[in-house]
């Protein structure tokens, strides 16, 4: 089966949400694809400083700036985006990514592993971790950020199906590029890490982001890998059958060979 994922890596404004939508569509208008990854929290910038920005950044999941942009992308494009937000629910802040469907479905994954100073400001995860179809009923496990250095949360998502795991991110540390070959391996599925570049500031805060956005196969295998700065879309055809083949030898499957009654979890 023939499909086409992509990545999208660009440097959002930090609380310039007009540039930053304005950006999104810009990149993405011109590209065909079935489903596109991008950035955590694209739309707000990602260094707040207290809870009254964050507060004036979040956004509905239904109505929402990002919300509102994406629904017209999905329907005119033909295509599944899967991006992050800032959301707010009732009075609760949670660090969200959200699967927009051509046919207007939204689907919402809360961050479960939140990173750093992200505890002072958005309530931890809720959601747990679901598969959800995107465009031609394919199976994609949502993940955000420091997702990645908990090996749970990508095996979960294989377990219940997963065949694309897709990664919204803003990566500071060095090492969750490389990781994720291996979360691809493991669990013999494609993912899809979108990362941010540029370095933000905030008051006398300062962050400087990897960029580095990926496509691995489920060999583990680099379909593609974008440089530290970069601004773009990079598509890549797939199938997302081969994420349903768990055999790493004829001999062994990475699924159905664990020994869960070994394992002291």
């Amino acid at each position: 089966m023939k499909y086409k994922v992509g990545v999208c890596q660009f440097e959002p404004k930090l609380f310039d949400i007009d540039y930053n939508l304005t950006r999104m569509k810009k990149l993405l208008e011109p590209v065909n694809a079935d489903l596109i990854v991008l950035p955590e929290l694209v739309a707000s910038g990602y260094l707040f400083k207290n809870k009254e920005e964050l507060k004036k950044m979040s956004e509905s999941p239904e109505d929402g700036h990002t919300a509102k942009l994406f629904k017209k992308l999905a329907k005119e494009k033909n295509t599944s985006y899967i991006v992050g937000f800032a959301e707010k629910a009732d009075e609760k802040f949670f660090n969200s990514a959200m699967l927009v469907n051509p046919n207007g479905n939204i689907f919402i994954y809360r961050k479960i592993q939140l990173f750093f100073e992200e505890k002072k400001w958005f309530e931890p995860g809720d959601t747990g971790f679901k598969i959800f179809k995107a465009k031609g009923g394919i199976r994609v496990g949502l993940m955000i950020c420091f997702d990645w250095i908990f090996p749970e949360c990508a095996r979960t998502l294989a377990l219940k199906g997963a065949q694309i795991i897709a990664h919204p991110s803003n990566l500071v540390l060095p090492w969750c590029q490389q990781a994720m070959i291996t979360r691809s391996i493991e669990n013999r599925v494609f993912s899809i890490t979108a990362n941010r570049t540029g370095t933000e500031i905030n008051a006398d805060k300062e962050l400087t982001f990897t960029g580095m956005s990926q496509i691995i196969n489920p060999k583990g295998e680099m379909i593609k890998r974008l440089n530290e700065v970069e601004e773009s879309v990079y598509i890549a055809e797939i199938d997302p059958e081969e994420a349903n083949d768990k055999k790493a030898t004829v001999y062994n499957d990475v699924l159905a060979d664990r020994r869960t009654e070994m394992y002291e979890l």
